[in-house]
């Protein structure tokens, strides 16, 4: 008996080896969006409990608020999408006079 293991990928079919591999970078998507979400929770529950203790603190969290608002928003509501990157722009003019 030989110690190496078989690479049984290679006694596939093309297409059994394109499934696999969708099958796998699926695996691995459905993992990293997984990891994203709880980190995302985390830095939400962070968000809500700290207070800012200063002007930029609370502009990066109206930030963040703002970019998941605009994410949100469907592609026919330029009005909303121009609104949010104008208050952004407004956010960073103003937090170079700083």
């Amino acid at each position: 008996m030989s110690e190496t293991p078989v690479d049984l990928d290679k006694h596939r079919g093309m297409a059994a080896q394109k499934a696999t591999d969708i099958r796998r970078s699926l695996a691995e998507v459905e993992a990293n969006a997984r990891v994203l979400r709880d980190r995302q929770r985390l830095l939400e529950t962070e968000l809500i409990s700290v207070p800012a203790a200063s002007w930029p603190e609370a502009a990066a969290k109206a930030r963040y608020v703002l970019n998941l608002y605009a994410a949100a928003l469907g592609p026919q509501d330029s009005q909303h999408r121009d609104l949010v990157a104008a208050v952004l722009a407004d956010f960073a003019r103003l937090s170079k006079d700083i």
